[in-house]
């Protein structure tokens, strides 16, 4: 393996508490810019095109979230593969995973868009999405559909970078491609009148501009991780692994946004105003999620070059580290969110009604963020060490089934918006029980192969 440069850094030696935050605050820049200009969508549609749109627009989020979230869960199988091949300094195995993850993330981003676009309106009624709202969802939905394959390529890029200890790159990428997504927001809105179609076509060309942009990095990189065209097939033991790893995660992601599409329904049995007032306060969900991922993304980038490299000791530390950070991060995230709530949600509406029916989900929300903290990183923590089919059953269990339950159990007794989002507290707490007690078991295990060859 050739001299560290500034494309990579070892993630196995140094002090871990400041590694782990220089690592993670690119990603949370990353993630928090991801976020607000998607947010700039929601804000843009709303000032500008009025509360239907808003509406239509908001109605799509669980959709949009169930579709990116496959791709968010094959990243992070590339990923953990990558870091755990460059812990390992395996040469062949790096040049193999990031091809094989290329061409993977391509065709799975192509499938996800196919199969969206043909399903959208079926989807988008079996939802009970209200009628004056279903054609504007379905058109946002279905342009914003044709990014899929940039995004995919997105996402491998910035799973590569990031294994590779290499956070500011994509986020220089992200930033380029957030801000034309933003004036094209407004181009197409304001001054074209596009309203729904208008931001999502700004999404998609947006978001081919950082496939681009990160795709072409890999190309020109000198490094063992860049992409070449003489290379780029699929491997079948790296393809799978990748599936391995990547697949359930994905699968979890996609069940869990399944289970949270419920959610909506209940919300939908509410009026239009609180469907738009929970529209606006989900971005908030958003904001919070996409920050504590930062860490996860750095615990299993420590932890899989640290176990590549054979470093115990490392291991847990660098798991303990990232479930602080993202403890901490969430905890002061959400109080803020609740004291300047109202101002947050003016960003979106101009509709008092809407922001006081948005409050009662983030009043509730705010306070609770954290302890998703203990649920996620554990699950980052076990797929690290190789294990992805075991947290993703038990996720699906304690947040997606135990949720579909609580609406027609509690909720369907109650009928009342404080007792659907309380479900959130209850799965999150339930779930984070049974994946800490699941990386307990499986680090010992693991870790145990790994006693003669500590070098920390």
């Amino acid at each position: 393996m050739s001299e560290m440069t500034v494309e990579k850094q070892d993630l196995t030696t140094g002090p871990l508490g400041k590694k782990i935050l220089l690592f993670s605050l690119p990603l949370m820049i990353s993630n928090l810019l991801q976020v607000l200009f998607n947010m700039a969508d929601v804000a843009v549609v709303g000032q500008f095109a009025g509360s239907l749109a808003l509406g239509s627009v908001g109605s799509t989020s669980n959709l949009v979230a169930l579709f990116t979230g496959f791709l968010i869960g094959l990243s992070g199988g590339i990923n953990v593969l990558t870091a755990l091949r460059f812990g390992a300094k395996d040469r062949r195995g790096i040049i193999e995973t990031v091809h094989s993850a290329a061409i993977l993330s391509l065709l799975t981003g192509i499938f996800l868009t196919v199969t969206g676009v043909g399903f959208s309106r079926s989807i988008m009624t079996l939802l009970n999405t209200k009628p004056e709202l279903i054609d504007g969802a379905v058109l946002y939905f279905r342009i914003y559909l044709l990014g899929m394959p940039a995004m995919a390529l997105y996402n491998f890029g910035n799973a590569v970078f990031s294994a590779v200890g290499n956070t500011k790159k994509p986020l220089m990428y992200l930033s380029i491609s957030g801000v034309l997504n933003v004036i094209l927001n407004l181009f197409f809105v304001v001054v074209c009148n596009m309203s729904v179609a208008g931001v999502a076509l700004a999404s998609v060309l947006s978001q081919y501009l950082s496939a681009v942009l990160i795709v072409s990095a890999l190309f020109r990189s000198k490094e063992v991780f860049g992409l070449r065209m003489s290379e780029l097939r699929l491997d079948k033991s790296s393809a799978l692994q990748i599936a391995g790893i990547g697949f359930p995660a994905g699968i979890q992601n996609v069940i869990f946004q399944v289970a949270n599409l419920f959610v909506q329904v209940g919300v939908n049995t509410f009026d239009a105003t609180m469907v738009a007032g929970n529209s606006a306060a989900a971005n908030a969900d958003n904001i919070v999620f996409d920050i504590m991922t930062a860490f996860y993304t750095a615990c299993a980038s420590f932890m899989g070059q640290n176990y590549g490299a054979g470093k115990k000791k490392r291991l847990l530390r660098s798991y303990f580290i990232s479930l602080a950070y993202a403890f901490g991060t969430a905890l002061i995230v959400g109080w803020l969110l609740v004291a300047f709530g109202h101002q947050f949600l003016s960003l979106f509406t101009k509709d008092p009604a809407v922001v006081e029916a948005g409050m009662k989900r983030l009043t509730i929300m705010g306070s609770a963020y954290c302890l998703s903290a203990f649920m996620d990183c554990s699950i980052a923590a076990s797929r690290a060490l190789g294990k992805s089919l075991a947290p993703t059953v038990i996720v699906i269990m304690g947040s997606c089934v135990f949720r579909v339950i609580w609406i027609y159990t509690i909720f369907a007794h109650f009928q009342t918006i404080p007792s659907l989002y309380m479900l959130y507290v209850f799965s999150w707490t339930i779930t984070s029980i049974a994946e800490i007690i699941y990386f307990a078991k499986i680090y010992k295990k693991q870790t145990a192969k790994l006693v003669p060859n500590i070098l920390s």
